[in-house]
This record gives C-alpha cells, structure tokens and sequence, in this order.
C-alpha cells in the first residue's frame, strides 16, 4: 500500500495566509505571460501568400532583432547566385579563421578546409549553422562586411524598407533589426522567386561528415501543411520563427518574434496559422498532440531594442479576429494545463473588454485552474517553468 506523506494541521492565520498567497499567484500569472505574448518586444503576422492579404497582425512594423531568420536573405543571396551562375552547388567554400570563430550553432568548421555550397546550404536550413553562413557570406561578398551590405540593399529592393542587415549569420548587432511585416515579404520571395530551391527548407536531415544533423524546425513535423522555413533564437531577440504551410491551394506564410520559448512559439505559430485558414475558408486539420501550451508563468531572457530606435506600430487585425484568436489561446491553455477536455467548457473570457483586457480575463480563470492542477499534480508537465535553448540558432 503506497504512503501518502500527511502534513500537519495549518493554524487558522497561516491557512489564510497561504490561501491569499495562492489567490495573488494565480492572479499574477496571466501577467506575467502576457509580458511574453503580449510584450512590447513580440510581433507577429499571417499572410496569405498569393493575395498578400494581411490575416492576422501584431506589432509588425515594430523593430526587432531578426537573429537566426538573418540567415532567410543569406539564403537568397545564395539562390541569386546560384541562379545567375556566379556560384555552382558543388563550388569549394573556404573556411576563414573569422568563419570558424562563430558562436554557436555550427558545423565545427577547421580554418583552411572546406566545404562545398549545397552543404552550406543545408547546414544553414538543418542546423543554422552560424560558421557556415558566415563561409558562404564571403564567398558572395568577398568578406562578411560587405556581404551584409549587399544582403541591405538587396532587401530594400524587395520592399523590406525597415531591415537593415550586418552579418550573414544573425549573431547579435545592436544595428541589425527588422520587423515581423519584412520577413513574412522575404518569405514570399523565397518561394515565389526559387521554387527550384524552396525544397531545402523543407529538409528533415543533413548529412555532414557522417554526421546526422536534423532540422531545428518542429513544424514541420508537428504542423499539418507545413514546408519551411526558419527558426531564430538569441537572448535579445527572444524565440522566432518563420513558418509557411499550404493546405488546398492555400498557402499561409506566418512570422512570430519575440516569444518565451520554443514550445511557446510553436503552438502560437500553430493557432495563428489556424486561425488564418479558418478565415481563409480552410478546414482546421487536427494539429498533433506534441503541440501543448508552455507553463504560463515561464519567463523569457530577451530584451527590447533601445526606447531610441523603436517605431511606433498599432495592431492592424481585425478586432472580431483577434479576440477569435484569444479565446483559442486560452481554450487551449485550459486543455493542455488542466488535462481534461471539461476545462474547456468552465473558461469564458469575456471578450468585450478593450485593450487586451478580455485575455487578462481570460488568463485569470485558465491561471486558477492549472494552479489547482498542479497542486493535484506536482509532476505534471504543464507544471513548472519551460526549458530555454541557449544556443543563437
């Protein structure tokens, strides 16, 4: 017969004492995750990529650090050549010193070796391999300065008037930003102006050296439609992702920057893309069950740009849309954190309020309900703050 551990008798000042600190905690939490999602440093947006049409938008004209998406216009600069002949997929890239130096995520390449273009490709697409991309920025531009130089001009040309670009790999520079609106139109450009190459994105392993090095992107295992294209991560730019997926001949392209954690992004990833088929007319398909919301009191390492280089941006969807987009949000926060479907039932946010007050609402009632459940369940997944990479991929 198992033993249960009985804990004495708690006098009458301290029981109230504990229940008022349980009540301020579950008020609290709602928060402190909406200083993730609904930060001043996250953005997001959906769009359809064959209309243009914006879906679903917050923030996206705000400034942000790119980090790894950096590595999206490295890849077109590397598909441009590639189409002008100016570089072949089986051309020798040399390894600088300075290439090899990268933080990472990286190959591990030596100085003096070297690797061909199409394993630079797919170590920057599988690994985000920092070394890599830094290697085959200088071998377009001659060095990585003037790559990233090249890299600017080029976005501007293709109408991403806020991005500004320094280095090939997205390694911290306080000058090189974008916002979520440019990355989703270097998305499009990807995949209208290489369809040859679109598939590398979509790549699940790389081979390297006898190495087996899978893709960082778990959408694309875990989202139904998905086909590329890149994660990001340092610790001031926070958790984003880039994310396209077609169901029918819809396809939605969707940018999330700024958020806690990689479980965190993916899953909004997933309820924005949801929600932007579902007003496309799309049937939702049912996402797997590897998709759960992240603990609501996790925290992220990621900072602001400085107050002196941030733009003023309004939230640009539309209002019924994005209150649609709360309610799900804190549905399945209810689901995932309290673990039984009833819980979906008990949660009505009231969705009237204006100023993101109808998700504080809600949080509150999802926060109270999955503390319950971890003070049922201490061990529960949900229960307890979510791991962080501390890798810049």
């Amino acid at each position: 017969m198992a033993s249960v551990l009985r804990l004495p008798p708690i006098p009458g000042a301290r029981r109230r004492l504990m229940t008022c600190l349980m009540v301020g905690f579950a008020l609290l939490a709602p928060l402190v995750a909406r200083a993730q999602i609904g930060s001043a440093r996250y953005s997001s947006i959906v769009v359809d990529n064959g209309s243009g049409r914006v879906i679903e938008a917050a923030n996206p004209d705000g400034l942000r650090y790119p980090a790894s998406l950096t590595k999206l216009m490295t890849l077109y600069m590397a598909f441009e050549a590639l189409r002008d002949h100016r570089v072949a997929l089986g051309q020798l890239v040399p390894v600088s010193a300075r290439a090899a130096s990268m933080e990472p995520s990286k190959l591990g390449l030596v100085p003096g070796s070297y690797f061909t273009v199409n394993d630079a490709v797919m170590a920057i697409v599988t690994k985000s391999a920092n070394d890599a991309a830094c290697a085959l920025g200088e071998l377009i531009g001659g060095d990585e300065d003037r790559f990233g130089q090249m890299m600017t001009l080029r976005a501007r040309a293709l109408g991403m008037t806020q991005t500004t670009f320094r280095n090939a790999s997205g390694l911290p520079d306080p000058q090189q930003v974008t916002t979520a609106r440019d990355l989703a139109l270097l998305a499009h450009h990807l995949i209208q102006d290489f369809p040859e190459q679109y598939h590398y994105f979509s790549e699940p392993m790389f081979y390297f050296h006898g190495r087996a090095i899978p893709n960082h992107d778990r959408m694309l295992q875990a989202y139904p439609g998905a086909d590329g294209l890149k994660t990001g991560y340092t610790q001031a730019a926070g958790h984003n992702l880039v994310t396209s997926a077609m169901r029918g001949d819809v396809r939605l392209i969707g940018v999330v920057m700024g958020a806690a954690s990689n479980p965190e992004r993916d899953l909004h990833m997933a309820t924005l893309l949801d929600e932007g088929f579902e007003q496309m007319g799309v049937p939702v398909v049912h996402r797997p069950s590897r998709f759960r919301m992240p603990s609501l009191i996790s925290s992220a390492e990621a900072s602001t740009l400085p107050a002196a280089s941030l733009r003023s941006a309004a939230f640009h969807g539309r209002g019924r849309g994005r209150a649609a987009l709360h309610a799900r949000l804190v549905r399945e926060a209810a689901l995932r954190e309290g673990g039984h479907r009833g819980a979906a039932s008990e949660i009505k946010p009231t969705l009237a309020l204006a100023h993101g007050r109808a998700l504080a609402m809600g949080h509150r009632q999802v926060a109270t309900h999955a503390l319950a459940a971890c003070t049922a369940r201490p061990h529960h997944h949900g229960c307890g703050f979510s791991g962080r990479d501390k890798r810049k991929t």
